[in-house]
């Protein structure tokens, strides 16, 4: 059994099967339950496909989407539980077909009226949600079953409700992540300056770090105010928190680390601080700095260097692998 980290618009899809099934509407949904080779998506990914062929979502299966679709169609009808095994290993630019070498296997099932509570749970990533599908494959009637847990959202802290901090919460919000914006300035921490916050806390950021502060939670200083960078970074040295970040120029980020070693904070902990903070993408606005920043946490998040992809060689995506459903 595997587990989905990084949602994003797979969400989306579980959101509009809680939809259609308040409205009765009939409809099928194709999961991702095995890959080979490349990661196309991840495991788990989700299509809603309606009985009229309404198609909302995407598996990353090229021109054999249309296959699979054509699948959801005819379970949004009869009911049956079909699976869509799909070869993405030729490259034959007249057929579309990508040549990215993958293999994939799709589960076509219709869920019924109680699946609603899962997707909508599903769909808020307030907690860890396990996804148990089972039933008989219309092809040959062999039992088939998957088991999939889609983890909660995981939060990204910044501290600092700046104009920088609405840039990031509106683009963090589609990466999947829970963003709490950090300020004990009630004219800075409000919703109309930062309105994509999922949570505005009015705090000091010591006041409130250390008992949400964990291994899943990026942290990302932006104030330019040592009062709270420094009292952030004490927070975020002393967590197991993945990513430390903190916006300023490199001047300002030496005076920082001079206060934290005069504070006894060793050098070991401050190699901890992605300062100044970002990938080197050469923007200057608001929106790219945004980008420079999340692409530093993605990156991080997921042990890659964050170098372009020409550069390197093999699979551009680092293999994804699933085990064929009722196995």
């Amino acid at each position: 059994m595997q587990r989905t980290n990084s949602l994003g618009n797979v969400r989306n899809v579980f959101a509009i099967a809680a939809e259609w099934l308040e409205q009765n509407r009939p409809f099928a949904l194709g999961t991702l339950v095995a890959l080979r080779d490349a990661a196309t998506a991840p495991i788990g990914t989700t299509v809603a496909v309606d009985a009229q062929g309404c198609v909302f979502g995407n598996i990353g299966a090229g021109c054999y989407e249309a296959e699979i679709v054509e699948a959801c169609v005819k379970t949004a009808h009869d009911g049956q539980m079909r699976r869509v095994d799909i070869d993405l290993t030729s490259n034959d630019e007249l057929s579309g077909t990508t040549g990215c070498g993958a293999t994939m296997g799709v589960l076509v099932w219709r869920p019924q009226a109680a699946f609603r509570s899962v997707a909508r749970a599903i769909a808020t990533g307030e907690r860890d949600v396990r996804l148990i599908v089972e039933g008989n494959e219309e092809r040959d009637g062999s039992h088939v079953a998957f088991e999939h847990v889609f983890a909660q959202k995981e939060r990204l802290i910044l501290v600092g409700a700046t104009a920088l901090a609405g840039e990031l919460a509106a683009l963090a919000r589609r990466l999947d992540f829970h963003v709490v914006v950090v300020d004990p300035r009630p004219a800075f921490a409000t919703t109309l300056r930062v309105p994509d916050a999922c949570e505005i806390v009015r705090a000091w950021p010591d006041e409130y770090l250390p008992g949400v502060l964990s291994e899943h939670t990026p942290i990302v200083m932006l104030s330019h105010d040592p009062k709270f960078d420094l009292a952030g970074l004490h927070c975020a040295l002393e967590s197991n928190a993945p990513y430390i970040g903190l916006l300023g120029s490199r001047r300002s980020q030496a005076a920082r680390r001079a206060s934290l070693r005069a504070a006894g904070v060793e050098e070991r902990a401050l190699a901890r601080i992605h300062g100044p903070v970002g990938l080197e993408l050469g923007g200057t606005s608001l929106p790219e700095t945004a980008l420079s920043i999340l692409a530093e946490v993605v990156a991080v998040r997921h042990g890659a260097g964050g170098r372009p992809l020409r550069s390197g060689r093999g699979a551009i995506h680092r293999q994804l692998e699933g085990l064929p459903a009722g196995s």
